[in-house]
């Protein structure tokens, strides 16, 4: 069972993060690339290091996968997955909408998410069952009457494989404004009512799990591009939404393009 404990548990390996992390914001550090020529900095390694350190000592039998420092124990009941840096290149630009991503999942299903922006100190926690918060303040997303009302978000038209950027597109051009840029700090303003649409392609196991008890905590639901719940077995394309009765007009404006290839 997911315990009060395991959130306030949460809440201090978002505090060890934060804490390794802000000292490298808009300073001189050591940089790499992986394989996917995406950027791993000193601050996503310390970070999550500071996290594992934590768990290995008071939750020894969990299992824990992180993107840095790959997965221990990944069979446990129960896994921590973490995103140290969500955002990484928004971090190294010195801007403040990168995020920590702090998960625990059960049988695989996530029941406590973090999302942890270090520099504003601002922090959305969800926890299965219960209100996601702002803060420690409960949170809600905001009721859209039409896509003409909404405000869709995404982190880049560069992260769109194949033909997703063109439906991406159709549902971008129903909707009232479109803002690129800001990974997991989206899905916070979504929980929060000020964004009401999020989509996106390409992402991974740790890039997700954490938003899920967060969206859904606030009201918002998240699901993939057919519909489905998100799952370990998700293919990395991702919906979330603040208002559900708006779900069916996004499925139906990013499926139209199917019928064209």
């Amino acid at each position: 069972m997911t315990t009060r404990d395991d959130l306030a548990l949460a809440n201090r390996l978002a505090d060890a993060a934060a804490t390794a992390i802000r000292p490298f914001f808009r300073a001189r550090y050591d940089m790499e690339f992986k394989t996917d020529q995406s950027p791993v900095t000193e601050a996503d390694k310390a970070a999550e290091a500071a996290i594992r350190a934590i768990l290995e000592k008071e939750r020894p039998h969990d299992g824990i996968i992180g993107e840095e420092y790959g997965a221990t124990r990944d069979d446990a009941e129960r896994v921590w997955i973490l995103d140290p840096i969500d955002g990484t290149r928004s971090f190294i630009a010195g801007r403040p909408i990168f995020g920590t991503l702090i998960a625990l999942t059960q049988a695989g299903w996530p029941t406590i998410g973090i999302i942890d922006q270090p520099i504003a100190r601002e922090r959305w926690a969800g926890m299965a069952g219960q209100a996601a918060t702002f803060n420690g303040q409960p949170v809600r997303t905001r009721a859209c009457r039409s896509l003409e009302d909404a405000i869709v978000a995404s982190t880049g038209p560069q992260y769109f494989p194949g033909c997703t950027g063109e439906h991406f597109s159709r549902l971008a051009g129903q909707c009232r404004d479109t803002v690129w840029g800001g990974d997991c700090y989206n899905y916070g303003l979504v929980a929060s009512g000020h964004v009401d649409i999020v989509v996106e392609a390409g992402l991974k196991l740790h890039d997700i799990a954490a938003l899920v008890p967060v969206v859904e905590g606030a009201g918002g639901r998240m699901c993939d591009w057919a519909g489905d719940p998100v799952t370990m077995e998700s293919d990395g394309r991702v919906i979330a939404i603040g208002d559900p009765a708006r779900l069916d007009d996004v499925l139906e404006a990013l499926a139209e393009g199917h019928h064209q290839h």
